[in-house]
């Protein structure tokens, strides 16, 4: 059985100390940065003489008393399927899916497309034309139909995700499928200008970050936290799989003016880059002049200078003095 574990917004160092409890109790675990893992706890079972929900809430215990962290946890065979039992379930608490073909089915009955993870505002409203709104509903569709809608291979997987068919698996060590940068105020923010600067920098530091490690990502999102505690999250999915900070800084700008922030007290900023996957395989829509390109050599030169001395060797002089 496979867990996903929510454990709700909390610091870089913070998250690697409860990757490190989860490896106490099974050494397969799947880090999600910034606040989430998965954890096959199959061979784990056995062991401590406890079934997976047991498991879960022992996890759920260990980080509450060590970390004062209330996870939210999803039981289930599958990675997709524990990861939308979390989301769908109560904050703070466990949900089971029993590996039956019957449990599965009742799960998924009348679930929006949206809460597939991947499903996009424009998958969604491209599926709702077709009278395609629910997973049973996509699930019964035949798959030549969905691949005319979607595409081959778009069709193919969303009508196997729908199903809650997920071959994938926790994969120890793996390359994140998220990076996150984060920005704390030391005051509550009320002027949308600083907010903004504030944006162009995660986004500088997402992008060099992923041209780093020769990655792109296909989706941004945005959340912001306010003085009273709660949360904002908007998400995009990109015209095209990018690293490029110019391209990621017109996305990020976009979700923030969808918020229409009038004079929010905003305590914080968190953008995450989703999606990601080798930068080799992805490809560019090529474009006419040289404008284009003069920009990513200046990119990348800029990416070697800080490399060699330091990420804030070189930086957009609005940024100057943030870290």
């Amino acid at each position: 059985m496979i867990l996903y574990i929510h454990f709700g917004p909390c610091r870089e160092e913070t998250f690697r100390q409860l990757l490190g409890m989860l490896g106490e109790i099974t050494p397969v675990v799947q880090g999600l940065p910034p606040d989430a893992a998965f954890a096959d706890v199959s061979g784990s079972t056995r062991y401590f003489d406890r079934d997976a929900t047991d498991l879960a809430a022992l996890i759920r215990m260990r980080a509450a008393a060590g970390f004062d962290a209330d996870c939210t946890i999803g039981v289930a065979p599958n990675p997709l399927l524990a990861q939308l039992a979390a989301n769908r379930g109560v904050p703070g608490a466990i949900r089971t899916i029993p590996d039956t073909p019957q449990d599965i089915v009742t799960f998924l009955a009348g679930l929006p497309a949206a809460a597939l993870p991947g499903v996009g505002p424009a998958t969604v409203r491209t599926l709702a034309s077709y009278g395609l709104t629910t997973l049973d509903t996509i699930a019964s569709t035949p798959l030549s139909t969905l691949q005319r809608i979607l595409g081959t291979a778009a069709g193919r997987q969303l009508h196997q995700r729908a199903a809650g068919i997920d071959p994938t698996r926790v994969t120890p060590g793996a390359p994140p499928r998220s990076l996150c940068a984060e920005h704390r105020f030391g005051r509550d923010e009320l002027n949308p200008d600083q907010q903004r600067r504030v944006l162009s920098h995660l986004v500088e530091r997402l992008g060099t970050q992923l041209r780093s490690e020769q990655q792109v990502c296909r989706s941004l999102s945005l959340t912001v936290r306010y003085a009273d505690h709660s949360t904002t999250t908007r998400n995009r999915t990109l015209l095209e799989p990018t690293a490029h900070s110019p391209q990621l800084r017109l996305a990020a700008y976009a979700l923030y003016a969808t918020l229409g922030l009038q004079r929010a007290r905003v305590r914080g900023i968190v953008l995450r880059a989703d999606g990601l996957f080798d930068a080799n395989s992805a490809t560019r829509q090529l474009t006419f002049g040289t404008s284009d390109d003069k920009t990513r050599r200046i990119e990348a030169a800029a990416d070697r200078a800080r490399a060699r001395f330091g990420p804030n060797a070189v930086r957009p002089a609005s940024t100057a003095g943030l870290t």
